[in-house]
């Protein structure tokens, strides 16, 4: 098993009111100060992270004090620069959501080279509360997820002079890329999904499938219909090609790092957003629909006010000590059938970056051998 480091550049100094964190929280609660401090820790503990020898995860959203980091290519590029060993995952790139699928491929393939190969090119359809906030149409946004997937891949996979591009969505006279990636043929490619139905369509093209705070309950469900469908076409189903992703916090004992992992739960309970953002008309399959207006489906837990121990017992949530962390990690292994890359989210809110960076230092020495080993 790899493990990622994964941090969301949240900007926390949040009112002690308001309805929605994402899309229309005036930005006048920014001060510029208090987030260039931010992306400077930020970054130097990723910078840590690599030095332990983890992987670096990083993703992008917009409007929203969940994540500052809204241009994820310019701080993968800053840490292609600035770390040597570790991985560099974005997960991801929204590309139902951005105009120019060719210029994401332009920009994968100037990060790739600057990491000397390191870069993981993870792939989204962009998260609901944005469809409002980048001007976009809910509906289709499959169909445009991966007519831009393969836009992007064939940009960077053809070397012989101009193609021409006439699609649903993106129409292109000439596409010529340069650079093209140092990796060939292409970075290594994930996609998330949190349902079973995203599943089998990454399954058929062998990309890894992430899934996010799934829990117990969730993630089974993604990486059987992933692999039945590796099955069906006569395929196995290696374990680096299943990511799971939660929110990890090593202490030196139980009690110090679940107070930790309290504090990692801001994410969790500050992201209050109203149905309007979470459930726009044509974005969602009818099934996840139900679930939402049910109160369940994959944004339920978010502005629900949890705590550590609800987490725990979900999966959601690893926290302890090294022994305990490796049993909940190992928990949740084998009761989905395996997985070769967890994607650790060690910083949110109110964490300190001395908090995150001991964190890392005691799962890196302590947990992350045994976990190489599952």
């Amino acid at each position: 098993m790899k493990a990622y480091f994964f941090s969301e550049c949240a900007y926390p100094y949040l009112p002690a009111e308001y309805d929605s964190i994402r899309v229309k929280l005036p930005n006048r609660i920014y001060d510029p100060v208090k987030g260039a401090g931010l992306f400077n820790d930020y970054i130097d503990e990723w910078v840590a992270a690599d030095e332990l020898g983890l992987d670096l995860m990083l993703n992008e959203h917009h409007q929203t004090a969940t994540c500052m980091n809204s241009a994820v290519p310019l701080t993968a590029a800053i840490l292609a620069r600035v770390t040597k060993r570790g991985r560099i995952l974005i997960l991801g790139n929204p590309i139902a959501n951005r105009r120019q699928p060719v210029r994401v491929a332009e920009e994968m393939s100037i990060i790739d080279g600057i990491s000397h190969g390191r870069l993981d090119v993870g792939f989204v359809r962009g998260v609901p509360y944005e469809i409002s906030a980048m001007n976009s149409r809910p509906v289709d946004m499959h169909e445009r997820f991966w007519e831009a997937f393969d836009l992007i891949v064939k940009a960077w996979t053809s070397h012989d002079g101009p193609f021409y591009w006439e699609g649903k969505y993106f129409h292109h006279r000439q596409v010529n890329i340069w650079p093209r990636p140092l990796q060939q043929p292409h970075p290594p490619i994930w996609i998330t999904s949190t349902s079973p139905e995203g599943a089998p369509k990454v399954a058929e093209r062998g990309h890894v499938v992430a899934t996010f705070l799934t829990g117990f309950d969730a993630t089974r469900p993604v990486f059987d219909a992933y692999r039945r469908r590796r099955t069906e076409l006569g395929q196995e189903t290696p374990l680096d090609r299943l990511a799971y992703a939660a929110l990890v916090y090593t202490g030196e004992t139980d009690a110090k790092a679940v107070a930790v992992g309290e504090k990692l739960l801001w994410y969790l309970n500050s992201n209050r957003v109203p149905m309007q953002f979470v459930n726009p008309p044509g974005y969602h399959s009818t099934a996840t629909v139900m679930k939402i207006l049910k109160g369940a489906g994959p944004f339920a837990a978010f502005g629900r006010n949890t705590n550590a121990e609800q987490e725990l017992k979900k999966g959601v949530l690893f926290a302890g000590t090294p022994d305990t962390v490796y049993k909940q990690i190992k928990a949740l292994y084998d009761h989905v059938g395996g997985f070769g890359n967890l994607l650790m989210m060690g910083q949110a809110g109110f964490v300190t970056p001395d908090e995150t960076i001991k964190g890392l230092e005691l799962f890196a020495r302590e947990v992350y051998p045994r976990i190489k080993e599952l």
